[in-house]
């Protein structure tokens, strides 16, 4: 039988690159993120290919620093937000679990291991889509996590929502503005609707608007493609204070009523009410 060759990789200048993003939320980093997007997706694809070959323990040992790449990624939102490398990081991971462990440090691993499926799973809303992924694992805190995801975006908007009165403290513009960038890759989570809507609706003490350009962006976009569905006052909000959103709504709409073949007016009536920019102009 004809050996597979097993790929070669080498971890060290990726590693580099993952602590030089670090923890950071800035727009600098995220552009880097997403610029290395498709080769940090190959280079998982390969060292998927040479892990299966191995057995955790193994592998450990080999790539002594793999532990703290993964783990990096797998905190990092702008990695995590792209669906085929997060499903390439499970597969990393899948490989580094053993399924007898034979002492403390394997087990410790597992624990890790699972810790890290669980936060993807979760953060991914796929975690009651894949049950069999956890099954296989024997981790059954799903609900768990997803009552930890709750948790966190409940955390988040209280510190909205907390008046400066109440700690004698208020948000900085950068505190909310990075609220907003890790926000992005998870718009369409159906938890994080609730913070997304407190964003649009806050007011801080700041003269100027905090809230990301790329972010409103990015959820008047979302809304448009009705990925999102948000409350009136969200959307109303959302377009009084970032006017090109509400240009590009308005050119959508028009777009949309042209197309329409029937040219019912009941339908472009009913499409225009369904666009909320009725209550716009009234």
């Amino acid at each position: 039988m004809t050996s597979v060759p097993i790929p070669e990789i080498n971890l060290e200048p990726w590693l580099n690159k993952v602590l030089e993003w670090g923890g950071t939320t800035s727009q600098e980093i995220q552009q880097d993120v997403l610029l290395r997007l498709p080769e940090l997706h190959e280079f998982l694809q390969q060292m998927y290919e040479t892990l299966k070959h191995m057995e955790p323990t193994t592998a450990i040992e080999k790539f002594p620093a793999l532990g703290q790449f993964l783990g990096r990624l797998c905190w990092n939102p702008f990695v995590i937000g792209h669906e085929a490398t997060r499903q390439m990081l499970i597969s990393c991971l899948c490989c580094l679990f053993s399924s007898e462990p034979q002492n403390a440090i394997d087990r410790k691993a597992n624990s890790w291991i699972k810790e890290l499926f669980c936060h993807l799973l979760s953060s991914s809303g796929k975690g009651r889509e894949d049950p069999h992924v956890f099954a296989s694992l024997e981790c059954t805190a799903v609900d768990y996590y997803e009552k930890l995801l709750k948790n966190i975006i409940s955390s988040l908007i209280k510190q909205l929502r907390r008046s400066p009165r109440d700690n004698n403290t208020e948000l900085s513009a950068e505190h909310v503005r990075s609220m907003c960038i890790t926000c992005i890759p998870f718009l369409t989570l159906a938890e994080v609707v609730p913070l997304l809507e407190t964003l649009l609706h806050y007011q801080g003490p700041q003269p100027y608007e905090v809230l990301d350009s790329q972010f409103l962006y990015a959820v008047n976009d979302a809304i448009q493609k009705k990925k999102i569905a948000l409350s009136e006052s969200a959307v109303l909000s959302l377009w009084l204070r970032h006017l090109p959103s509400l240009e590009n709504a308005v050119l959508d709409l028009l777009q949309r009523l042209i197309a329409l073949q029937s040219k019912s007016f009941r339908e472009m009536e009913q499409m225009i009410k369904d666009s909320y920019l009725a209550l716009e102009v009234m």
